[in-house]
């Protein structure tokens, strides 16, 4: 009773059991693909579940490490549903003879260029699963006894902020990744870093140069991610975590990406003229990294180490807009935050793998595969090495090194912890980094206000010696 139940359900529910969990006599965890099998508009069609073919009742099984997706069925979150009481056995009694006993993975592959898929989005993948149960096992990143996916991080304040808007606007929103601010604070922290080293001894980072590269981080941001779209989306079409942006699925059109690209630059140009002339035109000359940027995926698997050179060119321009020029002593700063990019765009880059593999584009995860995290072990060393000369040169104090020595054991964390082959965690070391931009930030902050405290000391070690 029970495997005809559970046949039924897998036939039945090809839309919603992307979020099944099930564990075979390995202990390694699979899921259900939710590109085959009985949908929806076949259902009304049938009269009973046993009369459909059978390669539309088998469900497809791949390994949960190869599947490169961003979202889950979000109706089934925090509702009963009856696979919950359906043990794995009866899955696999449900299946015809030869499958039962020896399920048989089908390896990653992108649907070809026009196929027919599944409109509903897969779900996230997880970690293998260490010990085998006869039923749907538990696991930290599941919400449910019985294997219920839930990867629904907690509604931002961004996130509020889209859903409550207007719905002509939110495309305009999700262009621009307004829900996503990860990559505005990543262009902002190091900005400030620079805005705290350039600061006067004793002194706190001038307030207004922090709001206006905090803008200038948002507006940029936003112009980039629409450039990027505007070159890459038909790139984006064939990439299962890319192919609902607005470009990408039509919902808005070249133009309208255009004009709004226009109003972030204008308003961008508003900011950058309130610096003065030199830092003008070193934001100018910024200009040609953000358009081309999007290209070097096309031409190098090292499209990491372009996007570090133009993130971070806000590095430059603070400390233009403090200092009036450019000194030897940022440059260190500039090159550690160049290197911090390709570390962490590194791991970005391996949720995409897969796809980028198929649709012919390069990153440093396909140029660095299995060697990735030694390669990212000299990307931290680089970074340290830079950030402690930059120190050294700017003169700063304890706290800073005891920043540095914070950043040290995150970046190591990061290393030595994250799946590679997850893309859920690889997103979540991702985001994890502007943890890394605070504790620079109140480090750089601290240094310099003892800098002030230090001078004073040392005077007043000297003057009684030059009285006597």
């Amino acid at each position: 009773m029970m495997s005809a139940l559970a046949g039924r359900l897998l036939a039945g529910h090809s839309r919603v059991l992307s979020c099944l969990l099930p564990v075979t006599g390995q202990g390694t965890c699979y899921h259900w693909s939710s590109s085959q099998g009985y949908t929806d508009s076949q259902q009304g069609q049938t009269e009973h579940w046993k009369h459909l073919d059978k390669k539309q009742q088998i469900p497809t099984y791949r390994n949960v490490h190869t599947t490169s997706n961003s979202h889950i069925s979000r109706h089934l979150e925090h509702v009963k549903h009856p696979l919950r009481q359906i043990t794995y056995q009866d899955v696999k009694n449900s299946l015809p003879a030869g499958h039962g006993s020896d399920i048989h993975l089908a390896k990653f592959r992108s649907p070809a260029l026009g196929q027919e898929t599944s409109t509903s989005p897969p779900s996230r993948s997880f970690h293998s699963l260490l010990r085998p149960q006869s039923v749907f096992q538990p696991h930290p990143l599941l919400n449910t006894r019985h294997g219920l996916v839930n990867t629904r991080r907690p509604i931002s304040f961004t996130t509020s902020i889209l859903e409550s808007s207007p719905q002509s606007v939110q495309p305009y929103l999700r262009l621009i990744r307004f829900d996503k601010p990860i990559g505005t604070y990543l262009l902002f922290w190091p900005c400030t870093w620079s805005i705290a080293m350039a600061a006067d001894p004793g002194f706190l980072p001038d307030p207004y140069f922090l709001a206006m590269f905090g803008a200038g981080a948002f507006l940029m941001r936003g112009a980039g991610c629409i450039i990027n779209d505007m070159w890459d989306k038909d790139f984006d079409k064939m990439v299962e975590r890319t192919k609902a942006r607005p470009l990408a699925s039509g919902e808005l059109s070249s133009f309208q990406a255009l004009a709004l690209l226009g109003t972030q630059l204008g308003l961008a140009l508003g900011i950058l003229l309130q610096f003065n002339t030199y830092s003008i035109l070193l934001g100018a000359a910024s200009m040609g990294l953000v358009i081309t940027y999007p290209l070097a995926k096309r031409y190098t698997y090292w499209p990491q180490l372009m996007l570090g050179v133009t993130l971070n060119w806000g590095v430059l321009l603070a400390w233009s807009a403090l200092r009036s020029t450019l000194e030897p002593t940022i440059v260190p700063l500039y090159l550690a935050c160049v290197v911090y990019t390709v570390f962490y765009d590194t791991i970005y880059s391996h949720q995409d793998k897969y796809d980028d593999m198929l649709i012919g584009v390069k990153s440093t995860a396909l140029k660095l595969g299995d060697q990735t995290k030694p390669w990212l072990a000299g990307f931290s060393s680089l970074m340290i090495s830079g950030l402690c000369m930059s120190g050294y040169l700017c003169d700063q104090t304890w706290p800073f090194y005891v920043g540095v020595a914070a950043t040290t054991a995150h970046l190591t964390h990061q290393m030595y912890t994250v799946d590679l082959n997850n893309p859920d965690d690889c997103a979540a070391k991702f985001r994890s980094n502007t943890q890394i931009g605070i504790i620079m930030f109140l480090a750089i902050m601290c240094g310099t206000l003892l800098r002030e405290d230090m001078a004073k000391h040392d005077k007043t070690d000297i003057s009684p010696q030059t009285t006597q």
